[in-house]
């Protein structure tokens, strides 16, 4: 199988395509494909060329932290949960997320996510008991694996700018329903950095590796 990949060698250099050749079976995912290539005793390009390994994060390999988001065949998703045999076509593409950025390869800088958080005080100061009957969304919306896909696919969202995207709405949510705390001034920033900016186009549930119910946290937070 050829694979194709925008590479970077630092931050601030140019980008550039490399292909390799590689050996693979429809069962292996994209990131199975990406340790296949960086296990080769020489890594080398399809010209024979030695190139460096290739740069990109990972930790479970199982979707349960997001490490491995990244662009692949257009599609923003989890290398680890993306298998060849649902790939179309004989060449693989694999770049970077495109809304951060890139520090080498396919390793983005995602702070950001943390830097709006910190910024909007969206933090649990002193937690309180909640309503039951909000334990099963409050549970689905603590699954956010902060992994960036919802920004990447977001219309709305462009770092430096106000609008903070849907991992940010269901933070405001858990807060907002757990914490004793502060809840005037995350609903107030709820209101500012994403409510006033979304466009509804919901494209964010459907890229979300954890399902999470966006919609659902909207709906609640806005009633309030």
């Amino acid at each position: 199988m050829r694979v194709k990949i925008l590479r970077k060698e630092a931050a601030g250099a140019p980008s550039f395509w490399q292909e390799f050749e590689c050996e693979a079976k429809p069962n292996q995912t994209v990131a199975g494909l990406l340790e296949a290539l960086n296990g080769e005793d020489e890594l080398r390009d399809v010209n024979g060329t030695i190139v460096s390994r290739i740069d990109w994060e990972c930790s479970c390999l199982q979707g349960m932290c997001g490490a491995c988001a990244m662009v692949i065949n257009g599609e923003p998703a989890l290398a680890c949960e993306v298998f060849l045999r649902d790939l179309k076509g004989d060449v693989v593409t694999v770049e970077p997320l495109r809304k951060f950025p890139v520090i080498c390869d396919l390793r983005v800088d995602r702070s950001i996510i943390y830097e709006n958080l910190r910024e909007a005080n969206a933090y649990i100061e002193e937690y309180e008991g909640s309503d039951p009957k909000e334990h099963d969304h409050q549970y689905a919306a603590g699954k956010c694996l902060k992994c960036g896909l919802c920004l990447e696919v977001c219309a709305n969202y462009r770092k430096g700018e106000k609008f903070y995207g849907a991992a940010f709405a269901n933070d405001c949510y858990l807060i907002n329903t757990r914490s004793s705390l502060h809840k005037d001034e995350i609903r107030e920033s709820y209101k500012e950095h994403f409510a006033s900016g979304c466009s509804k186009a919901l494209s964010c549930i459907d890229v979300c590796p954890m399902k999470i119910p966006t919609l659902a946290s909207m709906a609640k937070l806005n009633r309030k």
